[in-house]
């Protein structure tokens, strides 16, 4: 049985208007220290973030995303923090903010497989029903 490790997460919400506070989960980001595993997967629900906001714009919203995604995965499309350790892109990631796409607290646990958790959660805490 392989070894369990610590790791953290947090989710990804569309906020569409700030001041109301009504959001949708639409990722999970994920970092896993000992196993140096970064990852981001995202699945927006376009309806359910467009019956909180009917003026949002749904392809802006999912190009963030996926900049997100290509932020932990260190691919150069997400800019400047994708040149940063790992662990330094999480912290990046997970900082409060106040505009559309935002991050819950982060929460922690164990696994042996960081992906497959990663994979859980979202289905878990993202697609609707999960």
């Amino acid at each position: 049985m392989a070894e369990l490790e610590v790791f953290e997460y947090a989710v990804v919400r569309v906020v569409p208007h700030v001041e109301r506070a009504e959001f949708v989960n639409a990722g999970i980001v994920l970092w896993c220290r000992a196993l140096e595993h970064l990852a981001a997967r995202t699945a927006l629900d376009a309806g359910r973030a467009l019956a909180l906001a009917p003026d949002l714009d749904v392809d802006a919203v999912a190009r963030h995303l996926r900049a997100l995604e290509d932020v932990c995965a260190g691919d150069p499309r997400g800019g400047a923090p994708t040149g940063e350790a790992k662990g330094a892109r999480f912290r990046w990631l997970v900082a409060p903010r106040s505009t559309v796409l935002q991050t819950s607290p982060v929460h922690c646990g164990l696994t042996a497989d960081p992906a497959a958790e990663l994979d859980r959660l979202l289905v878990r805490l993202v697609r609707p029903g999960g």
